[in-house]
Order: structure tokens, then C-alpha cells, then sequence
């Protein structure tokens, strides 16, 4: 494959408040080598620090690969390791959520605030668990969907179903009522689990309307209603639509039910990963190794100590919500917040007032969040006291350099320790990350770091052989791990063909990567986001990143589209920080400058400004719409999107530039 253009592999931070934990890349390939020599034994003894029912007999089964079962024989219970084991110590009344509504007053404080001990969750868990089976029939096995908002009701219901062995389905509350059938459907739920509605950038979202019109499509036995609003229009079918809070009447308030011993391959939650077009992949993950990723991945990159305060700011409807805001923090018994609403609602420094109000220390976040701060300027996080902040990691796309130096000068008073982790809803936990928790070695910007213990990752070539440092190529897992997905939902056929086909005995997790000289691994993002120019192949990465790079940039998304000569062009949609403007001269600068940083090839044909990208609620960009807007092509389900003035934005930026053009020629 082509080689990539120059990364910054001699460029790393390292401050005096980590030379303790300091580690050089040498040394950590060294130990990283001795956690593979014989894997199986690490990982037994990892998996000995959380609590089994019932010890396991064989840590991994690999005699049907690629379906690999981990802990065999073992038995647990999350809801257990999650809740139980702590209220038998001291922990039982340190509080384990701090919650935050969108809402807030003429002076900005937030209106709505919960705080649930350990010992309260153990008590809601229980009598969620006790409704469950009494009132609803629930059993090990079967499938619940839920579709809630960011309330501390989502934690609860889904520790109260694993409580029970029940499977977990999270659909994300921004999603369609198309897409919430689709994976009713496909899940065979018994019940739905919704809420009446939520706030969003001071807006009713009315969910239960949604979940109505999904039901008239598939049906389900049951629907449980959490009154978030109290809204009295709320529609209720009889017979079918609970209020939560009525069939939470008679549950005694010391009700307990006993933690299902599970096996450790049995099913903990499917998840489903959308795609833009094809039906979704309902990814599966089991107990054992999932609780064992989870809790490993929690102490190594995260640190995370008893008088922290942690932060994942991930909505619970992805995996990420699920490892690191539900079942790894409340594993080690941390002290996390939750937040309901936008980030930048009603002011750009909302996330900042909570670190400061909560004195967060661990901050897990996106790199898109990052750039939309960025764009803010410094002025908004620097109104706040963030010196509370220890750890800064970012998870969902790979970090560019500047915003990683932005997060760590800015938020971090450049003595945190942070890190661009990456793991996918496939691989249950974090893959590749540094590991403050046990070493730090250098941090360089916009690396994702060395692969974590016990994890042998590389990078190939389209051969299937280690591409060499600084060539890029298909990031690859090449042995299995406790987190793994065990298959996809009901086709266990599209599982192998699009994870174990590529490359024979080796998970290819579909990202293009470098692997530099220390080891480091640089995901360049999703190998199928690539612009064919002239057939040179580039990662819309890339490029996003040269424009990025520029000092007037906020955030860019590039996409691809036809052209008669070269086949596709990239075009680029950007946002600028404040104290620029936008014109023809920046736009000249701007392609100049990616000319210039990648090379003629990747020279955008078009440059839109714009002050906002589509994204989605998530906070990742929806470069799919703008392709379409670029196209003329329809803009599909558009249900996700976090404001819609963003497309129309950059429909308005791009008719506008293309009749300057027309007028010119």
C-alpha cells in the first residue's frame, strides 16, 4: 500500500506529574511482549480479581474459532459485580451517580440534580428487577429494548435485566421509529422500556410518540413507560402501556432479587450497529469476558482511584455508554456523572460548569466534541476551575493532532495524562490506549498509542503480512480477547464474512492504520471512507486532518464526489474558529496548505464555510448528508441529526459557491 504522508512520531508530551508511572516505548514493548508469551494464563489472572458464583475451568475455548468462548465453566452475575459486592463494604453510601438534567435556571445552575449511593441502586436495581419478573414475566433469555434518555432509570433497568439473566438491547434515543422496528424486530423483544420524553437544547423530545409508531409495525407484549416529563398527553394503548411508576406500586421498598448465576458466554446485550444502508448488525457480547474487559480496561486506562470523580460523556445507546458509563465504572465502585442534555445547552461551557461543579478528575470524551470546543474558543473553558482534571481520554474517531494539543494545553493545563483510545462496538472494551493506570510512556499527538497488555495487534498489507513502520495499511486483532463479540444476532454467517474473511484467523476491524517505530498505532479511520482520486486512494481522515492543522480551522468533514476526469474528488465543509472570517483568499490559503501537507493529489476541488456540521446527537459527523447535498441525492433518514439548519447550511454554502463558480466560467 502507498506510504503515508508524515506524522508527527518524534513529537510527544510528557510532564513530571507522571515521571512515577513513566515508562519508555523499549521498555513497555518488552513487558507487552511478556503478557502475550502465554496469554491465556494473563488473562486467568486478571479475570481472578472480579467475583465468580461459580470459578471457571478453562480460560479460553478456541476449538470452533472464530466463534471463541471465554471462562468456561465460570459463573457470574454484572448486576452482582455492579451493585451487591459493594454494598457489603464501605462503599455502600459513597455516592456512585451524580446526575444532571438539561434544564437551568435565569443564572445557568442546573434545575434538576439526583445523587444515588451504591446502597440506592442496589435497592432501585432490585425493585426494577422484582417489577420485571413479577409483573411482566421476565426470564433468563429474553430480550428487552430500551429506549430511554440519559436518566439514572437506564443503568437501572439494564442492571435489573442482567440481574435476572434478561439480554439488553439499547436503542440510541435519537434513532427513528423505523430504525427502533428494525431492531425490535430482529431482537424478538419481549418488552419495550421507553419514557415519556426528554429535554434537548430546551426542546420536548416526546419518545413514547416514537415508540408508538415503531409498534404499528412490530408489535411487543409489553411497553414500560418512565414518567420523565410528566407529560399528560402522553398516549397509552390498554392492556399493552405501563406507567413505570404504577407498576413499581406493591414492589416492597426492600425487595430483592437473587443474581441469576449466568454462564460467562451467555448473552449480556446485543447491540446494533447502523449503517447507512443494509440491514443492522446486531453485535453480541457475552458475560465473562465482557465483565473481565471491562473491569481491566477500567484500572489500566483510567486510574481510576476511590476519590475520584469520573466522566464518560457517551450516550448509554452506544457501547460506549454501555462498558464505561454502566458496567466498568460501577465494577470498580467509581463516583460517575451523568448528564441528560447538549453539550454547549444553554451556553459552550455547560460541560465545563459540570466538571467544575462536580470536580471531575477522569474526563472521557469525543475528538468531534473536542472541535466543536475548539471553534468556541478558550475564553468558555477557561471561565471554569478544571485543574481537578487528572486523566483526559477520547474515544469514537481518531483525534488529529491539534485537538488533541488543544484538550491537553487547554482542559488539561498540559500536566494530565491523555491518551486516543480506540476499541469499536465489536471489540466490547479498549484495545489500544496508553495505560496511566499501569505505565505511561510518551503521549504523541493524534496517536491512539501501544496496544494495551494482552492484546496483539498489528497493521497488514492487502497480502495479509505486518506492514512495515510508517506504511499504512488494515489494523487487525490477531488473537482472540475477553471482550470479543461473540457473533451477530441471528447470522452467524455475516459475522465471519465481515470480520474473519479478509485475512484467515485474524479479527480485521475494517480502519486503516499506521504502525509507527515505537510500536505506536495511529488509526486513520474506517478503510471504507476513502476518495479515489485519480486512483490514489485517501482517508477522509487525512485530509480532514491537514485542514485542521491550518490555525483558522475549527472542524472540516471531506467528502468524495464524482468527477469525469479523476473519478472522485474530495470537497470540503469547514468551520472556522473565532476571529476568522470567511473568503476567497482563506479558501486559496486552505487548499494551498493541504496541497502543501498531503500533496497535490489531495487538494480539495471545492471548500464550503460553514458555522456548523450535520451531526448526530452523538456528536459525529454525518458526512453522509453532506455527500448527498454535494450530489443532489436524497438525504435518507435524517432522524439522528442533532439540527437540521446544519444541512440546510451547507445546501445554502454549496448553491451559493457553485453559482459564484458558473458565474465566473
Amino acid at each position: 500500500m502507498q506510504r503515508e504522508t508524515e506524522l508527527p512520531f518524534d513529537t510527544y508530551v510528557m510532564n513530571e506529574k507522571w515521571q512515577h508511572r513513566y515508562i519508555s516505548p523499549v521498555d513497555y514493548a518488552k513487558f507487552h511482549r511478556q503478557t502475550l508469551q502465554d496469554f491465556e494464563t494473563f488473562w486467568a489472572n486478571v479475570a481472578r480479581e472480579i467475583e465468580w458464583f461459580k470459578p471457571f475451568e478453562k480460560v479460553l475455548d478456541d476449538s470452533n474459532p472464530p466463534f471463541y468462548k471465554w471462562y468456561i465453566g465460570g459463573r457470574l452475575n454484572l448486576s452482582y459485580l455492579a451493585v451487591d459486592r459493594h454494598v457489603k463494604t464501605w462503599r455502600k453510601n459513597k455516592v456512585a451517580i451524580e446526575w444532571e438534567g438539561e434544564p437551568v435556571d435565569e443564572d445557568g445552575n442546573p434545575t434538576e440534580r439526583r445523587r444515588l449511593t451504591y446502597y440506592d441502586l442496589y435497592r432501585e436495581v432490585n425493585r426494577v428487577a422484582y417489577m420485571l419478573k413479577s409483573n411482566f414475566g421476565v426470564k433468563k433469555g429474553d430480550r428487552i429494548t430500551l429506549y430511554l434518555p440519559m436518566i439514572p432509570e437506564l443503568p437501572i433497568v439494564m442492571l435489573a435485566a442482567w440481574r435476572i439473566g434478561a439480554i439488553t438491547s439499547v436503542v440510541f434515543s435519537g434513532f427513528s421509529a423505523e430504525a427502533l422496528a428494525d431492531r425490535i424486530n430482529d431482537a424478538r423483544a419481549k418488552i419495550v422500556v421507553t419514557a415519556d420524553g426528554f429535554w434537548r437544547r430546551g426542546r420536548v423530545v416526546k419518545l413514547k410518540e416514537i415508540v408508538d409508531m415503531a409498534l404499528e409495525k412490530v408489535p411487543v407484549e409489553n411497553v414500560i413507560v418512565y414518567s420523565r416529563l410528566g407529560l399528560k398527553d402522553t398516549p397509552m394503548t390498554e392492556g399493552r402501556d405501563y406507567w413505570w411508576h404504577k407498576a413499581m406500586r406493591g414492589v416492597p421498598i426492600n425487595a430483592y432479587v437473587e443474581p441469576e448465576p449466568v454462564e460467562s458466554e451467555h448473552p449480556s446485550f446485543i447491540l446494533y450497529t447502523s449503517g447507512t444502508t443494509g440491514k443492522p448488525k446486531g453485535i453480541v457480547h457475552d458475560t465473562g469476558g465482557w465483565a473481565v474487559h471491562a473491569y481491566a480496561t477500567m484500572k489500566w486506562v483510567f486510574d481510576v482511584r476511590d476519590e475520584d470523580i469520573y466522566w464518560c460523556t457517551a450516550d448509554i445507546g452506544w457501547v460506549t455508554g454501555h462498558t464505561y458509563v454502566v458496567l466498568g465504572p460501577l465494577m470498580v465502585g467509581a463516583t460517575e456523572v451523568m448528564y441528560e442534555g447538549a453539550p454547549d445547552y444553554p451556553q459552550p461551557d455547560r460541560w465545563w460548569s459540570i466538571v467544575e461543579r462536580y470536580g471531575v478528575t477522569i474526563l472521557y470524551t469525543s475528538p468531534t466534541a473536542i472541535r466543536m470546543f475548539m471553534r468556541y474558543g478558550e475564553e468558555w473553558p477557561r471561565r471554569h476551575d478544571l485543574s481537578t482534571l487528572r486523566i483526559i481520554h477520547s474515544v469514537g474517531e481518531p483525534i488529529n493532532p491539534e485537538a488533541w494539543r488543544w484538550m491537553y494545553r487547554v482542559l488539561g493545563g498540559e500536566k494530565t495524562a491523555s491518551a486516543s483510545t480506540w476499541w469499536m462496538t465489536e471489540t466490547g472494551g479498549i484495545v489500544i490506549s496508553h495505560a496511566p493506570g499501569l505505565y505511561l510512556a510518551p503521549m504523541k499527538p493524534g496517536t491512539n498509542g501501544p496496544p494495551l497488555p494482552g492484546f496483539e495487534v498489528d497493521v497488514f498489507t492487502e497480502d495479509g503480512t505486518p506492514a512495515p513502520p510508517g506504511v499504512k495499511g488494515y489494523l487487525v486483532i490477531k488473537r482472540p480477547w475477553p471482550g470479543m463479540m461473540h457473533t451477530i444476532w441471528g447470522d452467524p454467517e455475516r459475522y465471519v464474512k465481515t470480520y474473519w474473511s479478509k485475512f484467515p484467523n485474524v479479527f480485521y476491524a475494517g480502519d486503516y492504520a499506521i504502525k509507527d517505530q515505537d510500536g505506536y498505532i495511529w488509526v486513520l479511520g474506517r478503510a471504507d471512507e476513502v476518495i479515489k482520486v485519480a486512483g490514489h486512494r485517501l482517508g477522509t481522515y487525512e485530509l480532514e486532518s491537514a485542514l485542521i492543522s491550518h490555525k483558522a480551522v475549527a472542524e472540516s468533514a471531506v467528502v468524495g464526489v464524482p468527477d469525469p476526469i479523476k473519478g472522485e474528488v474530495p470537497i470540503a465543509f469547514v468551520t472556522l474558529k473565532q476571529g476568522y472570517q470567511p473568503g476567497d483568499e482563506l479558501r486559496k490559503e486552505l487548499r494551498a496548505h493541504v496541497r502543501a501537507t498531503i500533496g497535490p493529489v489531495a487538494e480539495p476541488a471545492q471548500i464550503f464555510f460553514v458555522t456548523k456540521l450535520p451531526k448526530t446527537r452523538s456528536g459525529k459527523i454525518m458526512r453522509r448528508l453532506l455527500r448527498a447535498v454535494a450530489t443532489n441525492a436524497p438525504l435518507g433518514d435524517v432522524t439522528t441529526l442533532e439540527d437540521e439548519a446544519s444541512v440546510e447550511e451547507a445546501k445554502k454554502a454549496y448553491e451559493e459557491l457553485r453559482a459564484e463558480v458558473r458565474g465566473h466560467e
